[in-house]
């Protein structure tokens, strides 16, 4: 008999960021592709309660009492007796079932002052412990993956590297009443997206929103900081002014943005993929990042990049890029080329030949490694 697969939809629960957009969108993949195969399309198991953003073509079982990392722990893994468990959030249960687990940095190894101790020292303690049983591990990045082997000395075999999406940014129209909402004025604006968390260096952006105002242009960010994952370090103390905080925004004002922008800054010190970017490729955005490993890897050479260290450098990137037209004319080209082969059927495809090779079969079971 085929064996079932199963998905831990804890993440349908959270508010939706890069984690969860990865989680919905490869989930939702997975099942069109699987409909029809002998295993059948993966089954979302969740937490009893409300869901973040219910969704027809992701339908949840609900299963347990509990919320959390409890019922992560505890009750998810009573209900897949007869398969292999996909989790997708960078966490797992222990008990010794059969699963995957996507991990998609080493963050709170390689970066520790951007998380809250609480959050940093639970999953430390959680993939450790995890490295001893015998969960098969995925990242998206080749960075990611060295990065996991050396922290959680994991031989190759143990880790698989998949790719992520950018098309979904592209699926539904742009809204650009968000420009309006916010007085923005398309081509008179650098955009910058993420979390407002230590490693995302926006103070970096210190020097960039001084030189874009005395031009009348504006350093557009958009972003929340979620304080149960990332530390405050002092963060909106240190954010660069002068610029326009936006706060969080959906798919079609981000596409909006993307597509109005004269250029989009990445100035993050740690990406484990850095999807951002991507996006803005997807929408023809010139793209300026920060020169480190996963963002050269995933970017290649679609971007201009720059030292996130060094403000000046910074300045003088964004800089070139707004003032020489046939630059950004370049990279518009090359970052709709580049984008193009991120997908998240391409990436589902990857995810499930993983799960295919690690299905257990017959009276397979986990066990302990040692």
């Amino acid at each position: 008999m085929p064996m079932n697969i199963y998905v831990n939809g804890r993440f349908m629960t959270q508010r939706l960021s890069g984690v969860q957009r990865f989680a919905r969108e490869i989930t939702r993949k997975m099942r069109q592709i699987s409909a029809h195969t002998p295993a059948g399309m993966p089954r979302i198991l969740v937490p009893s309660g409300e869901l973040t953003q219910p969704e027809a073509d992701l339908p949840a079982t609900h299963c347990g009492r509990l919320h959390g990392q409890l019922w992560e722990q505890v009750e998810l893994p009573r209900h897949v007796d007869d398969g292999i468990l996909v989790n997708l959030g960078n966490t797992a249960p222990l008990l010794g079932r059969p699963q995957i687990v996507v991990v998609h940095d080493a963050g709170i190894f390689s970066y520790p002052t951007a998380y809250s101790t609480k959050f940093r020292l639970w999953n430390m303690a959680l993939l450790h412990g995890l490295r001893r049983t015998a969960t098969h591990f995925v990242t998206v990045s080749e960075f990611s993956r060295r990065e996991l082997q050396a922290r959680l000395h994991l031989p190759d075999k143990r880790v698989s590297v998949i790719t992520e999406g950018a098309d979904h940014i592209l699926a539904t129209p742009p809204d650009t009443s968000i420009l309006e909402r916010h007085h923005i004025v398309p081509g008179r604006f650098v955009l910058a997206v993420g979390n407002l968390a230590p490693h995302k260096n926006l103070h970096g952006l210190s020097k960039l929103a001084r030189s874009l105002a005395a031009r009348g242009i504006d350093l557009v960010v958009t972003g929340g900081l979620n304080t149960t994952v990332f530390s405050e370090s002092d963060t909106a103390s240190s954010l660069p002014v002068p610029a326009k905080y936006i706060g969080r925004v959906n798919d079609t004002e981000l596409r909006a943005l993307y597509q109005a922008a004269l250029c989009f800054v990445f100035p993050s010190f740690y990406e484990g993929f850095g999807l951002p970017p991507i996006e803005a490729m997807a929408c023809e955005c010139p793209v300026a990042a920060s020169a480190i490993p996963s963002l050269q890897e995933v970017c290649g050479l679609a971007a201009t990049y720059f030292d996130p260290a060094s403000q000046d450098e910074i300045d003088r990137a964004v800089l070139h890029v707004i003032e020489n037209p046939v630059l950004r004319a370049h990279l518009r080209s090359a970052g709709r080329s580049h984008a193009a082969s991120f997908t998240w059927e391409h990436a589902a495809r990857q995810l499930l030949d993983v799960i295919g090779r690690h299905m257990p079969h017959g009276d397979a079971r986990a066990a302990v490694l040692h």
